[in-house]
C-alpha cells in the first residue's frame, strides 16, 4: 500500500519544475552556441572568399610603416610583432606615468574639497563640476591645440631651467648614469636586499608576537641608507657622482641633453590625468567623509593636530574603503588612453588600426588588441586586489 501512494504521489518529469529549468537552460545553451556557430560560418566563409583567413604569419614580416614615438628602438624593418610590442610599450608608458600622477593630484584635490579654507574649498569645487562635464575626448583636442601653440625651440618656454616646453614637444632635465655607475650598482643591490630581508624578517617578527607593527618604512629607510652610502663612496673614489642629472641645453636647431616628449603624448598624458584625478578626487572625499567622526575625536584628545589626523588616523582607514573605485578609475585610464588614436600618438590601439589596414588580417588583430588590454586589466585588477586583502581588518 505504502508503494502504491508513493506511485500516486510522484510528479511526472514534464511537470517537475527543477527538471524544466534544467531543459531550458540546455536548450537555451545550444541556441547561443548554434548562433556562435552560425556566425563564426558566416564569418569563416567570407574570409575564405575574399583570400583574407585568419592566420598570424604576419607578425614576422616587416612593418614598413614608422612609428613616430618609441620608448625602445624602431624603425620600418621591423616586423610586425615588434611594432605591436611598441604600441603595447606606449600605452603602458601612458598608463603607469597617468595613475601615478592622476592618484597624486586626486589625493590633494579631494582633500582640498573638504578644507576649511573658503578659496581653496571652491577652487577644488569648480574644477571637479567644470571638468568631469566635459568630454575627454574634446579635453585631449583642447590639450592638443594648446601645445601645438608652443613657440619654436629657440624660443621655448623655460620652467626653472629645467623644463622647456616648445612645439616639437616638453623636453625635461632626466637622471642619466655615468660611466661609474658600475661601481655603484653593487651598492644598489645590496641596499634592495638588505631592505628586503630586513621586511621579511620583521613581519615573521610581528606574526610571532602576535602584534601589529610596521616594518616597510624602517626597510625603506635601511635600503636608502645604504644606497646613498654607496652614492657617496663612489663620489669620494672616482670622482663623479654615479648618477647626475642632464640639464637641457640649446643647441642651433634644437635641445641637447635629457629628455623630449612628444607634444601628442604630452597632450594625451596631461588630458587623462586632469580628467581621471577628478574621479580620483571624489573617491578621496567620499572615503575621507566616510570615516567616523569618533576617530578624529580620539585623535585630538591624543593631542593630534590636523594633518597628523589625516595622515595617521583618517587617511589609512580611508584606504580601505577608497581601494576597490580606484581600481576602477585606473582601469578605466589605461582604457580611455585609447584615445590616443584621435590625437596622433602611436598607442596600442593606433598601431594596432595600422597593422590591420596594411595586412587585411582584421581578426588576429583585434583578437591581439583586445587580449592585450584584457592582459594589462586583470594584472592591474590582480595588484590593487592584492593590496586591498593586505589592508584590510582581519576579524579574529
Amino acid at each position: 500500500m505504502a508503494i502504491e501512494a508513493r506511485q500516486r504521489t510522484t510528479i511526472p518529469f514534464y511537470r517537475d519544475t527543477r527538471i524544466i529549468a534544467i531543459i531550458l537552460q540546455v536548450i537555451f545553451a545550444l541556441v547561443v552556441l548554434g548562433v556562435i556557430w552560425y556566425l563564426y560560418s558566416n564569418m569563416m566563409d567570407g574570409l575564405r572568399r575574399s583570400n583574407l583567413l585568419p592566420s598570424f604569419s604576419f607578425l614576422a614580416q616587416p612593418a614598413g610603416f614608422p612609428i613616430s614615438e618609441s620608448p625602445v628602438a624602431y624603425d620600418p624593418s621591423r616586423s610586425y610583432g615588434y611594432a605591436f610590442l611598441v604600441g603595447i610599450l606606449n600605452t603602458l608608458r601612458v598608463a603607469v606615468v597617468g595613475i601615478i600622477l592622476a592618484t597624486i593630484l586626486g589625493v590633494i584635490l579631494g582633500i582640498c574639497r573638504l578644507s576649511s579654507n573658503w578659496m581653496l574649498r571652491n577652487l577644488a569645487n569648480l574644477y571637479v563640476e567644470v571638468l568631469r562635464n566635459v568630454p575627454l575626448l574634446l579635453q585631449l583636442f583642447f590639450w592638443l591645440a594648446l601645445t601645438q601653440t608652443f613657440p619654436r625651440v629657440q624660443e621655448a618656454v623655460s620652467l626653472g631651467g629645467l623644463v622647456y616646453l616648445h612645439n616639437r614637444g616638453v623636453t625635461m632635465a632626466w637622471p642619466q648614469a655615468n660611466p661609474d655607475f658600475g661601481a655603484f650598482a653593487p651598492w644598489l643591490w645590496a641596499g634592495l636586499v638588505a631592505g628586503a630581508i630586513f621586511y621579511v624578517a620583521r613581519r615573521v617578527q610581528f606574526a610571532r608576537r602576535d602584534r601589529p607593527g610596521v616594518a616597510l618604512p624602517w626597510a625603506m629607510l635601511l635600503a636608502g641608507g645604504i644606497v646613498l652610502v654607496g652614492f657617496v663612496v663612489t663620489r669620494l673614489i672616482y670622482g663623479q657622482w654615479p648618477v647626475a642629472l642632464e640639464i637641457p641645453e640649446l643647441d642651433r636647431f634644437n635641445f641637447s641633453g635629457g629628455i623630449t616628449v612628444t607634444t601628442n603624448f604630452a597632450a594625451l598624458l596631461f588630458g587623462l590625468v586632469i580628467y581621471t584625478a577628478v574621479f580620483i578626487g571624489e573617491i578621496v572625499r567620499s572615503g575621507i567623509q566616510a570615516v567616523n567622526k569618533g576617530q578624529r575625536e580620539a585623535a585630538r584628545a591624543l593631542g593630534l593636530n590636523g594633518g597628523q589626523t589625516l595622515r595617521l588616523v583618517i587617511f589609512p582607514q580611508a584606504l580601505r574603503i577608497m581601494i576597490p573605485p580606484l581600481t576602477s578609475q585606473y582601469l578605466n585610464l589605461t582604457k580611455n588612453s585609447s584615445l590616443a588614436v584621435a590625437i596622433g600618438f602611436p598607442d596600442l590601439f593606433a598601431v594596432g588600426g595600422t597593422i590591420l589596414n596594411q595586412t587585411g588580417q582584421a581578426v588576429p588583430v583585434i583578437l591581439m588588441v583586445m587580449a592585450s588590454y584584457l592582459t594589462v586589466s586583470l594584472l592591474t585588477s590582480l595588484l590593487m586586489n592584492w593590496y586591498n586583502k593586505r589592508i584590510q581588518l582581519v576579524e579574529r
